[in-house]
């Protein structure tokens, strides 16, 4: 698998239609929810995109709030799951966050993906689980080493 920072209008079409493909047609999440201010190309985000044999099969955003990375729009498309492409998206965020002197990185995880970011490193903080976008969520943080 091979990651790569979005850099180009295209590739942030490529991960936007990702998105849509995976949050609002197969989770039905509102387009105006999914799709927001933080989808352009600018120094607000960090968009990755991870590609199988030469397909796009996964992306992620990163952006600063309050001095911590956070980790948003995380999908991969259902064909290509369980192919680890989800920790591959994770570990590029990280790096991007470790690339800007970040510390800690947080998420807002679907509940039925807990396992995999405490997998990864990622401890629950939220007291409560709380609903976005109708979808069940917990909040998670993780300490970046320097590496």
């Amino acid at each position: 698998m091979e990651t790569k920072k979005v850099t180009q209008e295209s590739d942030l079409q490529i991960a936007l239609s990702m998105r849509k493909e995976v949050f609002i047609n197969e989770q039905g999440v509102p387009p105006e929810e999914e799709i927001d201010a933080f989808d352009t190309l600018n120094d607000q985000c960090e968009h990755v995109l991870v590609y199988e044999n030469n397909q796009a099969i996964g992306t992620g955003r990163m952006r600063i709030v309050n001095n911590i990375g956070k980790l948003e729009r995380i999908c991969v498309r259902a064909p290509y799951r369980q192919l680890g492409a989800g920790k591959v998206i994770i570990e590029a965020l990280e790096d991007i966050a470790r690339e800007k002197e970040l510390s800690q990185v947080k998420l807002d995880a679907q509940t039925h993906a807990e396992g995999f970011y405490q997998k990864l490193g990622y401890q629950v903080i939220s007291n409560d689980i709380f609903m976005d976008a109708g979808i069940p969520h917990i909040s998670m943080t993780k300490q970046l080493s320097n590496i």
